[in-house]
């Protein structure tokens, strides 16, 4: 019998030899050495397979031979054949009852208590049945010996399952009776189950079969509606580990399945997109409008949002712009879906998103937006503009765009009242824009408005919005954000009690911490009314909090603390017009808190407000020291008595001449500040910097000793920075101030006869003589004649008495 080259069984098992018919030598091809299918006769009497001769033909002609008889190697006159019906029908007699016998052989080893042998022997036969005649496929199929095949999947052997599932394949391979019958019951769940709990080999032949399966739409829904069976094959698909041809069966399986919608869908969910991004580009109208549905309902990480804008951008907008209703809706939710990351928005914007977002957003008539798609337009909008990405965002506040936006937010509800003031939150985020949006709610008077929103509770994302737009706002509009704050609505009040909430550190409290650290430091009437919903008590809490580490909130922690700690300075910008704040700063030891805080390196705006907090504090210090107690009068007994040394008071201020403290009167010597305000003159930032030099200039102001005051500079090794910062002469706001400083230093003799010859010091002096301002320049002029740069026995400049304060 034929051999066969399907696993190591042969067809000569004596178990296969009962009950089948041996070939006869007349039926063997002489060329191909197997049984013939199509026999043809030779001039010569001889016979082959008609494909085999007719090769050897060409051979001859190829060669420039004649053509011969391969037996004989005699010539021939002709190529001409005849068929050899009557041997063919034998053979194919022959055959159908050998293959019956096989079958029935077959049927009777199919059984899992069977030996593992006969059940391989057998299942090679089925194999070799159904490739060699596909008309017996009929015969199996009516012998239910499917059923058999299927029971085999059961098998404990890895071997008995893996050759059961290339049977079956083979049974099923373009035939659709065999397939149903192989995905009736639980065959197919099983064949899922295979593609995860199978040896490699056994996976590749699982998703074989389900390969063919897949060939017949009806069968698709079967494979799509098992559970994981989606899964499942979108990871072999995406698999490293697997080979090549498991992936490749997997990914042509789940192409089949594509012609379902419904799996579609299914199959995006579990991150194959590209078929619904597909239909959704070439799809029917019908289509493509639930494929942009489902599509706004997806949940899309940030990489797949990209590739997303990138594949379909151009057909949602297209969408957009249609005058379907529907479309439009589908369209908008999945732009929604996809603008919220930055690198997809950008995508968006190239796509030509913005001209018909915002018609759609502001246009009244015919076929406008409801107000539901107004939202989400509105929130579309928002995400664009509040990206990274620095496009022109110009148009965006042109053609009166910043009012409309104001009049909508005004006649809106709570929903699209917060996409619009996102929107604005991201239009004053931007230098180019932000003038403009400044000038529309001037004029507008919007700001009272806007302002309101911080009293609601009911929406938390409505009220954030309108905070980071006031932060926003507060740099350009100061003044009047204080005056509506300063009303009798609450609003200050409200801003208090966000700032004061009992949570981790939010982006609302960081905001509005900003917000109020942007108002005028020197307003009175805020600072007063600050001081009546009792802001500083509730302020310094919170520093002190998170000094000690009991507040958390990683992320908004440094912008939060900041504008603490500007809110909390402004106290000190009024010490001497309320009576109120010295009794808060002293009761609280501000002074010494914001001395700690001048060590908060790496937060620069916190040195220099603390630095600035200190200076105010220490001017206030001549007022506050309080001055020793009279000796008590001594009666002279005798004339010796008289003679006695005057009353001396020890543990008076260096510089105040009077009983000082940090706490009580806010003095930086008896504080030990002057060495940490010296250690900052060395900073990188000039705004440090001249904060420090300020606050070490209240040592040397008219009404105190200037010698005391420069020999506490000289003890802390001040004098050398300070004059370092004159001859850097980094800014011009520095440099007003170094002169001033230097020219009462320079009143010490000693230390102007040190300084003279000094190249760079007296070169600074003479620049600033020359260059700056007029008050600077005379300053500079008295510097120069105490180290006899200029004679004294002139004035340049008519008699003034500079002054810095």
């Amino acid at each position: 019998m034929v051999g066969s080259s399907d696993g190591n069984q042969s067809d000569d098992s004596s178990h296969f030899e009962r009950g089948v018919d041996h070939i006869y030598e007349a039926f063997i091809c002489p060329l191909t050495k197997e049984v013939m299918h199509d026999p043809v006769t030779l001039e010569n009497g001889r016979t082959f397979e008609r494909e085999a001769i007719e090769k050897w033909f060409k051979e001859c002609r190829d060669s420039g031979r004649p053509p011969s008889c391969p037996l004989t190697s005699r010539e021939l006159s002709s190529t001409d054949v005849s068929p050899s019906i009557a041997l063919r029908n034998t053979i194919e007699e022959w055959r159908s009852r050998n293959d019956a016998a096989k079958l029935d052989i077959a049927r009777q080893s199919l059984f899992l208590g069977n030996a593992e042998t006969d059940i391989l022997q057998a299942l090679m036969h089925v194999r070799q049945i159904c490739r060699t005649i596909r008309s017996n496929r009929h015969g199996v199929r009516n012998s239910q010996l499917i059923h058999m095949i299927i029971d085999m999947l059961k098998s404990s052997s890895h071997r008995v399952r893996y050759k059961a599932l290339q049977t079956l394949q083979v049974v099923v391979e373009g035939d659709d009776e065999s397939k149903a019958i192989v995905a009736e019951g639980d065959t197919v769940r099983t064949l899922v189950k295979f593609l995860s709990h199978e040896p490699s080999k056994g996976r590749e032949a699982a998703v074989s079969l389900l390969f063919e399966l897949s060939k017949s739409e009806a069968l698709c829904e079967k494979i799509g509606s098992i559970h994981g069976a989606l899964i499942l094959l979108i990871g072999l698909t995406s698999s490293n580990s697997e080979n090549v041809s498991i992936v490749e069966k997997a990914d042509r399986t789940l192409e089949n399945m594509e012609r379902s919608e419904e799996i579609v869908r299914q199959m995006a969910s579990y991150g194959r997109l590209q078929p619904l991004l597909g239909k959704l580009l070439e799809g029917s109208p019908e289509t493509k409008l639930s494929m942009a549905s489902f599509l706004g309902e997806l949940p899309l990480n940030n990489d797949v949002k990209v590739l997303v804008a990138q594949t379909v951008g151009s057909s949602l907008v297209d969408l957009m712009r249609s005058g379907d209703m529907p479309q439009r809706e589908a369209a908008l939710k999945a732009l929604n879906k996809i603008s919220s990351f930055e690198g997809s928005a950008k995508v968006l914007i190239s796509k030509g998103i913005l001209p018909p977002l915002i018609k759609d957003l502001f246009y009244v008539g015919p076929n406008n937006l409801p107000i539901r798609l107004k939202e989400v337009s509105a929130t579309i909008l928002a995400n664009i503009v509040n990206i990274g990405y620095d496009f022109d965002k110009v148009t965006l506040v042109s053609d009166n765009r910043v009012e409309n936006l104001l009049h909508l937010i005004s006649n809106t509800g709570p929903a699209i009242q917060c996409k619009l003031l996102e929107v604005l939150v991201g239009l004053t985020s931007c230098p180019k824009t932000v003038p403009k949006v400044v000038y529309a709610i001037k004029t507008s008077g919007a700001i009272i408005s806007l302002v309101q929103f911080i009293e609601v509770r009911e929406n938390d994302d409505l009220r954030l919005a309108s905070i980071k737009l006031l932060h926003n706002l507060s740099p350009f509009m100061s003044e009047e954000l204080a005056k509506a704050l300063c009303g009798t609505a609450g609003q200050l009040g409200s801003l208090v009690a966000i700032i004061s909430e009992k949570t981790p550190i939010t982006e609302e409290q960081a905001a509005a911490a900003g917000l109020l650290a942007e108002l005028p430091d020197r307003d009175l009437g805020l600072t007063q009314e600050m001081l009546e919903v009792g802001t500083f008590e509730k302020i310094i809490s919170k520093v002190i909090g998170i000094r000690q580490g009991d507040i958390k909130g990683m992320r908004f922690v440094s912008p939060f603390l900041e504008g603490l700690v500007c809110i909390l300075a402004r106290i000190t910008f009024v010490v001497n017009k309320e009576a109120r704040a010295i009794t808060f700063c002293r009761e609280y030891n501000v002074a010494s808190l914001f001395l700690h805080l001048l060590q908060s390196n790496g937060q620069d705006n916190i040195q220099m407000v603390s630095a600035m907090a200190l200076e105010n504090l220490s001017l206030e210090s001549i007022k506050l020291t309080r001055m020793p107690d009279p000796p008590p009068l001594n009666y002279c007994g005798s004339i010796f008595s008289c003679m006695r040394k005057p009353h001396v008071v020890n543990g008076l201020c260096k510089i105040h001449q009077g009983i000082c403290s940090l706490r009580e009167t806010f003095c930086l010597v008896e504080g030990e500040a002057v060495e940490k305000l010296v250690a900052l003159l060395d900073h990188e930032n000039e705004k440090v910097v001249e904060a420090a030099l300020a606050a070490l200039s209240s040592l040397l102001e008219d009404g105190l000793d200037v010698e005391k005051g420069v020999k506490i500079l000289d003890e802390a090794e001040g004098i050398p920075h300070i004059l370092n910062v004159l001859r850097e002469n980094r800014t011009e706001r520095l440099t007003r101030r170094a002169v001033w400083m230097v020219e009462r230093i320079l009143r010490i003799e000693v230390i102007a006869r040190e300084v003279a010859e000094e190249q760079t010091l007296s070169a600074a002096l003479v620049d600033a003589f020359q260059n700056a301002d007029y008050r600077t320049r005379q300053i500079a002029e008295n510097a120069l004649k105490h180290i006899d740069k200029i004679p004294n026995f002139s004035g340049i400049f008519p008699n003034m008495v500079p002054n810095m304060a």
